[in-house]
């Protein structure tokens, strides 16, 4: 009877402890996969290959990047979405796949409210608002001017969303008309521009930089609200005579929706540890790009406070998606 007892006692303090372990505790034990809604080679799949590098380096388990570019980035979204919530996928969506996307989409395939756990916001950085170099428009100011003596017929290039209401947040506080030409990606727009096809063209300053610092297009201004570490000599929007005006686009890590806490800390932890490495830093800032490393809560307070402000925007502006 007493060796029973003691049998009995002895599986149920291991039932206990086996209760209170965390799956945190032994996360991660097999590959993670860094799902990147975009083509290699861009600004988003650069911070998810360098986080991949320093996370297998540091966890001793393969951390693949699976690109799945497409659809304004529905594709990857709804795949992320749909995986499980184990910390194993991570999605490395921007601020149109969170904080636009519902606002000119009812039907996504995916939920962007509910359908992720914020790991951490990892980079952000401002659109720049540049011409090419025979416009006669040398500051904010004169292309505001320039835009209303050419009564609506001054055009635009973007190639993403992001930039395109920027554009358009551009339009309301200047109080100007100007025609919206959309690409397929940063590079056709810019090719246009440099090209003198098309005048202007609000980009990421990601893609834009070593165009700008060639002086193949001429920034006016950039729409954070500081001026950029990587072009100090380019004014804000506001200084420029818009006050108020600030906007930034940024990319993140999100888990599907259900993850753990206790991973999602630890995801945090390590991913914010590796963003704020002066290596990842120097390099991302070369791109044009602010590291960014911040709290899930912090997180999940930007995409709420974006949604509002940029919804808004895409209302006024009556944004469609083509």
């Amino acid at each position: 009877m007493k060796l029973f007892q003691k049998l009995l006692m002895c599986l149920l303090a291991v039932s206990l402890a086996a209760a209170a372990a965390s799956p945190a505790d032994t996360f991660p034990e097999r590959p993670i996969r860094i799902i990147v809604p975009f083509p290699p080679g861009g600004g988003t799949d650069t911070v998810a290959r360098i986080v991949a590098v320093k996370l297998s380096e540091r966890w001793n388990v393969p951390v693949t990047v699976d690109n799945r570019p497409g659809g304004n980035t529905l594709i990857g979204a709804e795949m992320a979405a749909r995986s499980a919530p184990d910390g194993y996928t991570l999605f490395l969506p921007i601020d149109s796949t969170l904080a636009m996307n519902q606002s000119l989409n009812a039907k996504l395939p995916y939920d962007p409210v509910n359908g992720f756990a914020p790991v951490s916001l990892a980079i952000s950085m401002p659109m720049v608002l540049a011409v090419h170099p025979s416009v006669e428009a040398r500051s904010v100011k004169d292309l505001i001017g320039l835009a209303k003596s050419r009564d609506g017929k001054l055009a635009y290039a973007h190639g993403a969303l992001p930039a395109q209401v920027a554009g358009e947040a551009f339009k309301l506080a200047a109080k100007v008309d100007m025609v919206a030409i959309p690409y397929k990606g940063s590079g056709p727009a810019m090719t246009d521009v440099m090209s003198g096809q098309v005048p202007v063209i609000f980009d990421a300053l990601g893609p834009a930089i070593a165009f700008v610092k060639s002086g193949k297009v001429r920034p006016l201004a950039v729409t954070s609200a500081r001026r950029s570490p990587s072009l100090p000599d380019v004014p804000t929007l506001a200084e420029s005579g818009l006050p108020g005006m600030n906007m930034v686009t940024w990319i993140g890590f999100v888990a599907p929706a259900g993850t753990d806490r206790a991973i999602v800390a630890k995801l945090n932890g390590e991913i914010t540890r590796i963003l704020k490495l002066p290596e990842t830093s120097e390099k991302l800032g070369a791109m044009g790009m602010d590291v960014v490393a911040s709290s899930p809560e912090q997180f999940t307070q930007t995409i709420k406070d974006d949604t509002t402000k940029l919804g808004a925007i895409i209302k006024a502006a009556g944004i469609k998606l083509d």
